[in-house]
């Protein structure tokens, strides 16, 4: 018996919700078998292409999130 009549039989005995859960997972694995090496990860450096962020902003921002540290009221 090969291994795809062993899958076959093993999920013909399981409940229909069980089954599309193999499929699923079968689905997740072909995927990253296809991802595997074929894309080269991308950097980030593409998400801050046009955005430009000055050391004031960066202060300013820093000075908005820990305005209240440390709070009394603890």
């Amino acid at each position: 018996m090969s291994v795809i009549e062993s899958i076959v039989e093993q999920v013909e005995h399981l409940p229909l919700e069980r089954q599309r859960e193999v499929l699923n997972f079968a689905e997740f694995l072909q995927h990253k078998e296809k991802s595997n090496g074929e894309q080269p990860r991308r950097t980030l450096r593409g998400m801050w292409k046009g955005v430009d962020i000055s050391a004031e902003d960066i202060d300013e921002a820093r000075r908005e999130m820990w305005g209240n540290f440390p709070r009394e009221d603890f």
